[in-house]
């Protein structure tokens, strides 16, 4: 079946490029700076790569991110409008960032220049590989033959079903994004306390509980996974690591145990969440009862 519609997110949904291909997805390509010099960010076409990113950082260099530029969105989305597409954008969370504003704006030009076309941008209200999870099921839904409505209508219906469950090694990170204080990264870094974080039902990001040690706090994700996993509604589960793979591989065996049979899919969390995160965090993502 010919697509009518292309699905776009972007960079922060740390999808790899077997995923993006396999999906049929498009994705947006974001800017992660390091040490005053810009780089473009995503699995395929960019000029960084995950594991050169996660080794800068463990050198002690300092990372930062920046939204979309404007004219980014305009060149992608006309692309599909001038081949006769509508486009479907699935965004990174509205709770995390202002970059949804700039993706509606280009919108709103764009509808009056091609008025016979269709464009619709669902805010995810997820990050990293949760985006990631939305985004593959709109392009399950389109491979079953869902129309651009139908799809966009799906997730934003379901979208807080996606859930978020991460914990990080390095307190520092949090700490200059303003997530922590600097007395919190003080003393839990002395004392190995490791925060339990989620993305909440707004889409913005919560502490939720902290736990002495790494490999405790990697057990408190499957704990989380256990009280709310819905595999009914969609089985699809995603690990994301910060250059720990080690770490991801330890939660999936622990799943794996529990849930015989379950189908994990690892991978790496891009710089764009990770400038955020630093080296050694992990994230659990699925679809659940609730998040």
């Amino acid at each position: 079946m010919e697509k009518t519609y292309q699905i776009i997110t972007d960079a922060t949904a740390d999808l790899n490029a077997e995923l993006m291909q396999e999906s049929g997805l498009e994705m947006l390509p974001m800017d992660v700076e390091i040490e005053g010099k810009r780089y473009s960010y995503a699995p395929v076409g960019g000029d960084l790569g995950e594991a050169e990113f996660y080794r800068a950082l463990q050198a002690g260099k300092r990372a930062s991110t920046s939204q979309i530029n404007p004219l980014v969105y305009e060149s992608c989305f006309e692309r599909f409008l001038k081949a006769g597409m509508d486009v479907l954008y699935v965004c990174f969370t509205s709770g995390l960032s202002g970059t949804i504003m700039a993706a509606q704006t280009c919108m709103e030009e764009l509808r009056e220049r091609y008025p016979e076309r269709k464009l619709i941008c669902v805010d995810s209200l997820c990050a990293s590989a949760g985006e990631g999870l939305l985004a593959r099921r709109a392009a399950k839904m389109q491979r079953e033959g869902h129309s651009l409505e139908e799809t966009a209508a799906w997730l934003e219906e379901n979208r807080l079903h996606v859930c978020h469950w991460f914990t990080v090694d390095d307190l520092q990170h949090l700490r200059r994004g303003g997530r922590i204080s600097a007395a919190t990264a003080i003393v839990g870094t002395a004392l190995q306390v490791k925060p339990i974080l989620r993305v909440d039902e707004t889409g913005h990001l919560e502490n939720v509980d902290k736990v002495r040690g790494r490999r405790r706090a990697l057990s408190a994700l499957v704990e989380r996974f256990d009280e709310t996993w819905a595999p009914e509604l969609d089985g699809t589960v995603m690990l994301g690591h910060g250059a720990c793979l080690e770490d991801a591989e330890f939660v999936a065996g622990q799943l794996r145990e529990r849930h015989p049979g379950i189908e994990i899919d690892i991978v790496y969390m891009g710089p764009i969440i990770g400038a955020h995160t630093g080296p050694g965090t992990v994230a659990l993502l699925y679809w659940g009862s609730k998040r």
